[in-house]
């Protein structure tokens, strides 16, 4: 895949030297990484999807630490909760933020209280409920290919998830956010609605925007394959449409930005 980031971002990352350093991952992650991403409570299927997602790299750049309260935002089936559940469940805390509460992902996490028993459940359904808890109560927050379901709705409410995450993290924490990666150049409303997909731009743009620092960009998750012109729906996993060619080029390119509430907050002026 191409590196679509230009010479300002590059700046303004260097920019963001001592704010990475204060938030550098502490303890080696690498082996209770490992040790969740072999689990016996992950299926094969979903175990197979490691190859294009890689966890064990991606929430090592985003700086993951078994002492962190973590917010992971409409975590879907749980593929990344099966994942971060049993690094957290000893020393820290993982809060799962989506609209239903009581469905087939409530009941992975009752089903297996050895893993999931100490995830906590919140209401979290924009642009009725976006607030992710007290202000300032979380180190990280997780979002891993939902935003354009937000934008789809509207940009306005992608950018009311943005501000929550940002209230709702302590002066450090950290946004780590996988999505779909369009084509520098589209529109992000019409790609997000047609394709799935949003430019990495649009993205760090609203990250920005609402008081962010840009602390990394990793290309973990790119995929040379994909030409981001497909509906994400029509790659695997899902096959809509049974396209042997599509079928060849995996799961989709995808963006890996990792944001940082900034340790001290400019102070706004009347």
């Amino acid at each position: 895949m191409k590196k679509p980031i230009c010479v300002l971002l590059t700046v303004i990352c260097c920019a963001c030297a001592l704010l990475r350093e204060a938030v550098a991952a502490s303890p080696d992650m690498h082996t209770p990484l490992q040790q969740a991403v072999a689990g016996a409570w992950r299926s094969g299927a979903n175990k197979v999807r490691d190859s294009y997602r890689h966890p064990i790299e991606t929430l090592e750049f985003f700086g993951l630490r078994p002492d962190m309260t973590v917010v992971e935002l409409t975590p879907g089936g749980g593929w990344y909760t099966e994942i971060l559940a049993p690094v957290l469940r000893d020393n820290g805390r993982l809060i799962a933020a989506d609209g239903n509460l009581t469905g087939a992902y409530a009941k992975k996490l009752s089903g297996n209280p050895a893993v999931f028993g100490k995830v906590q459940r919140l209401q979290f359904s924009p642009p009725k409920q976006v607030n992710m808890g007290e202000d300032g109560s979380a180190d990280m927050v997780l979002t891993f290919r939902n935003l354009h379901d937000w934008l789809n709705d509207s940009a306005a409410e992608l950018d009311s998830v943005f501000q929550a995450a940002f209230n709702v993290l302590k002066p450090g924490g950290i946004l780590g956010v996988v999505e779909h990666r369009a084509r520098p150049n589209m529109d992000a409303e019409r790609s997000s609605k047609t394709l799935h997909r949003i430019p990495e731009g649009y993205i760090i743009a609203l990250g920005l925007k609402n008081g962010f620092a840009l602390a990394g960009v990793s290309e973990i998750n790119a995929n040379p394959k994909d030409d981001e012109t497909a509906n994400v729906h029509r790659l695997l996993p899902e096959m809509k449409g049974r396209n042997e060619k599509l079928k060849a080029v995996g799961e989709s390119d995808r963006m890996t930005l990792k944001f940082v509430k900034p340790l001290q907050v400019p102070a706004t002026t009347s």
